[in-house]
């Protein structure tokens, strides 16, 4: 159900309109008889099921390993080191 109402309105009653925007009520607000908002009520977020659950637990454990991709592994400490011996005399 789609309510339209003034600003004035909107200030004099929020209350009432909020309590049928919870509803599902969607309130278009105007200006001199120009929309200018629309209050919708928020959706529901979905539900994830066991199986999406438990998928989103194994890529967050994945992630948390990381991944090999061959070649040795960096060392934060050595990098930097390493770029200071190569950087050039000033």
């Amino acid at each position: 159900m789609r309510e339209i109402i003034s600003i004035r309105e909107a200030n004099q009653h929020l209350s009432r309109y909020l309590e049928r925007v919870e509803q599902g009520a969607e309130i278009i607000v105007t200006r001199r008889g120009k929309a200018i908002a629309r209050v919708l009520p928020i959706e529901a977020q979905p539900q994830l099921s066991d199986a999406q659950h438990a998928a989103r637990e194994r890529l967050r454990e994945r992630m948390r390993r990381g991944y090999a991709l061959g070649g040795t592994p960096v060392d934060r400490e050595a990098l930097h080191e390493r770029e200071r011996c190569q950087a050039p005399d000033r």
